[in-house]
């Protein structure tokens, strides 16, 4: 079964591999760019399946006016994958308040926007999947990613209420949760100017890491991807999907901790209610 795709953040990475594949496969792709010359190998080689449009994932505006052009020259668009995004790394009183802004507007606000925008359409049309790309960090930390993780921990907040919402619909919503991986990840991340006090300290540890190039990636996105595709084809939306050994081990132990810390104090929380 063919399907259409409208996918942000192509040029490069998971969504430039995306596309690359659904392409292959016979798809059509709606694919959004900052620079559509990005696009150009592919656009020669698969013609009017191929449909792209400059975006800016911080101008709330455009977003809406993309996804309102896609489903008007397309018709159906039956798979929405928000991927947009980027990292940033520094202790948290490292970072600029222009680097704050501009990754919450991007990672956060402007994915929001998006999934936002695509409801209408969506409900109207009968249904439709929509795909976040979120990651392990939305549900464990690293120390120097405190804004990042924001972002992310934010959107699958944003994510499981939404998905509750638009379930009468027929839209399905699934969060997808890397762990380090191949990807380009590494040469777009933005850092902060350091602070010396943080030389020896897990933020420092990391940065150094970083530089040293020992930071494993253990993940293949090529895998990732096809995991994506096969995602769409079952009959029910996964919550979510979680990629990767070092995913799923942070993942376990984030949630271990947090349940046992949780029932550790079980008996002050049963004690707050109104006695009766």
């Amino acid at each position: 079964m063919t399907r259409t795709w409208f996918i942000t953040g192509t040029s490069s990475g998971f969504g430039r591999l995306l596309t690359e594949r659904l392409l292959a496969r016979g798809d059509r792709v709606a694919a959004t760019v900052r620079k559509p010359q990005a696009l150009a190998d592919l656009q020669a080689s698969h013609g009017d399946r191929l449909w792209i449009t400059s975006l800016e994932m911080t101008d709330s505006d455009a977003i809406r006016a993309a996804i309102d052009k896609a489903f008007a020259e397309l018709g159906r668009i039956d798979v929405i994958v928000s991927n947009a995004g980027y990292g940033l790394f520094g202790a948290a009183e490292e970072l600029g308040e222009d680097q704050i802004r501009d990754v919450i507007d991007t990672n956060l606000i402007g994915s929001i926007q998006l999934i936002r925008a695509a409801l209408p359409h969506l409900r109207r049309q009968g249904g439709g999947r929509i795909l976040q790309v979120s990651s392990e960090g939305g549900q464990m930390a690293y120390p120097g990613f405190s804004l990042y993780h924001a972002t992310k921990w934010g959107i699958e907040g944003f994510v499981e209420s939404v998905r509750q919402e638009v379930a009468p619909f027929g839209i399905g919503m699934t969060l997808v949760e890397p762990g380090p991986t191949s990807t380009n990840f590494g040469g777009s991340l933005v850092s902060a100017k350091p602070v010396n006090d943080y030389a020896n300290t897990p933020v420092g540890d990391l940065r150094r890491a970083f530089s040293e190039g020992s930071f494993e990636l253990k993940g293949d996105p090529a895998k990732m991807v096809e995991a994506m595709i096969a995602s769409v084809a079952q009959d029910s939306a996964p919550r979510r999907l979680t990629f990767g050994a070092t995913a799923y081990a942070s993942i376990r132990d984030a949630l271990q901790g947090r349940l046992a810390e949780l029932e550790a104090q079980k008996g002050i929380a049963l004690a707050m209610d109104i006695d009766a």
